[in-house]
C-alpha cells in the first residue's frame, strides 16, 4: 500500500472517523476545519450528552432509515455498532445502554466524545487545519489532484473526502459548500428538505400550550388514506405547532406527504393506556364519587392544568358546573378528544431548524463498498452530505461514523 496524501474537508463526526481510519492506515492525512474548533456541531448532539448509536441488530437497525437505508449496509458490515463502542473502550471512555436501547458515554458529555477523537487525531499525526473553508477540488482526467482553499492557491492531494455536512444547524458551520462543490463536479444533489424537525398546525391552541410537554401519549397521522401509528412517547407544543420525540421520528414521512399535497392530520391519544370505553367509565366512575365537585377539579386530575381548561372549552363544557350535571353528550365528548385530538398539519420547520438534512449527493453516483464517487476517481463521500437519514436514537451518528470509517479506509488502501 504505497503513502498517498489525503484531504478530509469538514471536521465533524464522519470527517474526524475518516481522518482517523485512514491515519491509522499510515497515510499522510490533512483535515481542513472552517471553524476554528473540531466537532461544533457534534457537541450539541443528544441535547449535550451524544447518543452515539444504537444497540439494536443491524436488520432493525437499517429499517429506522428512510427508504435509502439499505445502502449502509457494507459500510455498516465493516464498521458497526459494536465496532464503535468498542473504539471509544479502548480509549478510555466507557458507555452505557439506556432506554430503547440508545448509547451515551457514562460522563453524558458530548466533550468525551470529541476529546477522544482529539486525542486520536494527534496521536496519529493528522494535520489539522482551522479556520480555512475549501471553495473547490481540483480534477484533472477524471481524477482529484487537490484542493482549492479561499485565499490560497491549490493544494495538492491524492485522495479527497468531502465530509461537510448538510445545511441544518447553519450556526455550526454545515451551509453546504461541499454539495455546491459536488454539484459543480457533475454530481446531483437530491433535494434538501428537513430532518427530525418540528410539524406546523392550523388551529391556534399550540400557541396557548406553548413549552407544555405532553408524556406517555401515542399520536396518529392521516392523510385521508393511510395512516402512521406513533410509539408510546413524548411530545411538546412549539409557538406554531408540534415537537419532541414523536413528532421528531415521523416528521420526514408527514413531509413527504405534505409534498403530494395530502391533507395531513394528527391525532392525540392523550390516554393510550386505555380503550375509549375503559376512559369513559373511569370519568364517569369520577363524577359518581365526587357529584358535587366542578368538572374542571377532576379532569385536572388527567390532564395538566392548562391543557384541561382548553380541552373543556373545544367540548363546549362549561368548567365550573358540578359532575353531576354533566349529560351524556359532554361526558362522550371529553373522552372523545382524550382519546384522538385532532389537528391539522400544515407544513414543518425549516432546513435550518431541523435537526438533520435530508436529501444530498445521489446514492447512485457513490460506491456503498467504498464509499467513492462513481464519477471522479479518488472523490470520497461520507457523512450528512449523502442521501441517507434515520429515526433518532443514535442512528444517524452511526451512519456518519460508519461512511467516515469506510470512506477513510477506502481511500487509504484504493
Amino acid at each position: 500500500m504505497r503513502n498517498k496524501r489525503i484531504a478530509i474537508v469538514g471536521a465533524g463526526p464522519s470527517g474526524m472517523m475518516a481522518a482517523v481510519r485512514a491515519s491509522q492506515l499510515n497515510q499522510k492525512v490533512t483535515l481542513f476545519e472552517k471553524n476554528p474548533t473540531l466537532g461544533k456541531k457534534l457537541l450539541l448532539s443528544g441535547k449535550g450528552r451524544c447518543n452515539i448509536t444504537n444497540a439494536c441488530s443491524l436488520d432493525l437497525f437499517l429499517k429506522r432509515f428512510s427508504k435509502n437505508g439499505e445502502f449502509l449496509r457494507d459500510a455498516f458490515r465493516k464498521f458497526f455498532n459494536q465496532d464503535l463502542i468498542n473504539f471509544f473502550k479502548e480509549k478510555g471512555l466507557e458507555l452505557k445502554v439506556e432506554r430503547q436501547l440508545r448509547v451515551f458515554p457514562v460522563t453524558d458529555s458530548s466533550a468525551s466524545i470529541l476529546e477522544v477523537f482529539k486525542n486520536e487525531l494527534l496521536r496519529n499525526k493528522v494535520e489539522i487545519i482551522y479556520k480555512t473553508k475549501i471553495q473547490d477540488i481540483i480534477i484533472e482526467d477524471g481524477k482529484v489532484n487537490g484542493v482549492m482553499p479561499i485565499g490560497s492557491g491549490p493544494i495538492l492531494f491524492d485522495r479527497v473526502i468531502l465530509a461537510t455536512g448538510g445545511v441544518s444547524y447553519g450556526f455550526t458551520g454545515s451551509t453546504g459548500e461541499g454539495l455546491k462543490i459536488a454539484q459543480n463536479k457533475g454530481h446531483k444533489i437530491v433535494r434538501l428538505k428537513p430532518g427530525l424537525v418540528s410539524l406546523k398546525v392550523k388551529e391556534n391552541y399550540p400557541k396557548l400550550l406553548e413549552g407544555l410537554t405532553l408524556k406517555n401519549i401515542r399520536l396518529r397521522f392521516n392523510d385521508g388514506k393511510k395512516e402512521i401509528l406513533s410509539e408510546v412517547g413524548e411530545m411538546i407544543f412549539t409557538e406554531r405547532g408540534i415537537s419532541g420525540p414523536l413528532v421528531l421520528s415521523l416528521s420526514g414521512k408527514i413531509i413527504e406527504w405534505l409534498d403530494e399535497k395530502k391533507d395531513v392530520s394528527v391525532a392525540i391519544d392523550l390516554k393510550p393506556g386505555l380503550t375509549l370505553a375503559q376512559l369513559d367509565n373511569r370519568l364517569l366512575r369520577e363524577f359518581k364519587l365526587n357529584p358535587k365537585k366542578a368538572i374542571r377539579n377532576i379532569i385536572r386530575k388527567v390532564l395538566p392544568v392548562k391543557l384541561a381548561g382548553l380541552i373543556m372549552e373545544i367540548a363546549k363544557v362549561d368548567p365550573n358546573q358540578k359532575a353531576n350535571q354533566v349529560n351524556l353528550r359532554e361526558r362522550h365528548s371529553i373522552t372523545g378528544l382524550l382519546k384522538g385530538w385532532r389537528l391539522t398539519i400544515t407544513g414543518s420547520g425549516s432546513l435550518e431548524e431541523g435537526m438533520i438534512t435530508r436529501g444530498g449527493v445521489s446514492l447512485k453516483e457513490i460506491n456503498p463498498r467504498t464509499m467513492e464517487s462513481r464519477l471522479i476517481k479518488g472523490l470520497y463521500f461520507c457523512g450528512e452530505m449523502i442521501d441517507i437519514d434515520a429515526d433518532t436514537g443514535g442512528f444517524n451518528l452511526q451512519a456518519a461514523f460508519s461512511t467516515g470509517y469506510l470512506a477513510g479506509e477506502s481511500a487509504a488502501t484504493n
